[in-house]
């Protein structure tokens, strides 16, 4: 649920990669004449390395190529499949900060509105104060509020593997996260630095119920997965496993090596509209390359959502990355329990690329999205 950093967690099997067996390949479409041999190898690299597997679907125009590699299920062997659904994570974000961007384009609220204009009294103590936080502040994560999942308490309860273990099924509600966040002194005043917060995004969810008298998830829905017809996306709330079809999900539970457990089910109320989403990646292209296109936001919007903080590359709820051959993609992360994605895009729109591993501690986003877009 972070930038880069992942969010680690969950279910009851201990198995050991090392079990997992020789790594497993599978192609839904052949490369076709474009090739995606790069990014094939990219992916097949991480499985290598000890990640149990891994989907991706990358689209260039009319022409839509996926594939899988490694296996889905360590304790079966089955192979990944190429139409898996998996939770996204910070992926999330993006989506909530596009309905945002949509009730200020339809004149609901305006991003320089304070959080407190909404949410009176809700983010008050230990020197926070929601009458001096803009709402652009959440979506670009200016405002300074502390980072619930950064707290020692919740990390134990339910990222370490007792705690899990303990925990996973409970409900947690999106004022008790923030709670957490406001028992701390914010990171620094609201505009003046720059640091990731889940917070921000819980926040922002509130918002968007006060502004509309539905849920964010609602509001998702009905202005983004429908009209779009994204029908493998979905938001649980508190339902604790993944539709099919999808593939087990695996963590170490915050150890540096060692097993990994199976963390398929939980209840991702913990991550709220910070991440608690679901999708796939053939969805999660067909987002991305409509958001910025424009298909879902007027230009005044999209062009807010795409202004960074400087040094950051983070604008609002969209990140921009600059690839070693020159090329632009915006899109985001997304980490949680099980489950490490990206999803990207050319400016244009005409490009893009969402692929997921089913294991957290992977880490090589930038070896593949070169990989696509540079050819190597």
């Amino acid at each position: 649920m972070s930038v880069r950093a992942r969010l680690v967690g969950a279910t009851a099997l201990v198995l050991a990669v090392a079990l997992a067996g020789p790594a497993t390949a599978q192609a839904a479409v052949p490369d076709g004449p474009g090739g995606h041999g790069a990014t094939r190898a990219a992916l097949g690299a991480a499985v290598a390395d000890g990640v149990p597997g891994a989907t991706a679907t990358a689209r260039e125009g009319a022409d839509t190529w996926s594939a899988g590699e490694g296996v889905g299920d360590l304790r079966t062997g089955a192979p990944r499949g190429t139409h898996d659904r998996y939770r996204v994570g910070s992926i999330t974000k993006t989506f909530t900060a596009t309905v945002l961007l949509q009730l200020e384009a339809e004149g609901r609220l305006s991003l320089d509105d304070t959080v407190d204009h909404w949410l009176p009294g809700l983010v008050r103590g230990h020197g926070n104060d929601g009458r001096t936080i803009t709402l652009r502040q959440l979506l670009n994560h200016t405002s300074g509020v502390y980072n619930y999942t950064s707290d020692k308490a919740f990390g134990r309860a339910y990222f370490d593997k007792d705690g899990f273990f303990r925990h996973r099924y409970e409900t947690v509600r999106p004022e008790d996260l923030v709670r957490i966040a406001l028992s701390h002194e914010p990171d620094f005043a609201p505009g003046t630095s720059w640091n990731y917060s889940n917070t921000n995004y819980v926040l922002a969810g509130l918002v968007i119920e006060r502004a509309t008298g539905h849920s964010y998830a609602r509001e998702i829905r009905d202005r983004i997965l429908r009209p779009l017809h994204l029908a493998a996306t979905s938001l649980p709330g508190t339902r604790v496993t993944v539709p099919h079809p999808s593939s087990r999900s695996y963590s170490r539970l915050g150890a540096a090596a060692g097993p990994a457990y199976d963390v398929t089910e939980l209840n991702p109320s913990i991550a709220s509209s910070a991440g608690e989403m679901i999708s796939d990646s053939a969805d999660l292209t067909r987002f991305y390359s409509a958001l910025l296109r424009g298909r879902l936001l007027p230009p005044r919007q999209l062009r807010e959502m795409k202004t960074t903080v400087p040094g950051t590359g983070y604008g609002l709820g969209l990140m921009e990355r600059t690839l070693s051959c020159g090329v632009h993609v915006w899109g985001h992360d997304g980490g949680i329990h099980g489950s490490s994605s990206s999803a990207t895009t050319t400016a244009d729109g005409r490009h893009a690329l969402a692929f997921n591993y089913n294991g957290d501690w992977a880490d090589e986003s930038d070896a593949v999205l070169k990989a696509e877009y540079c050819g190597g």
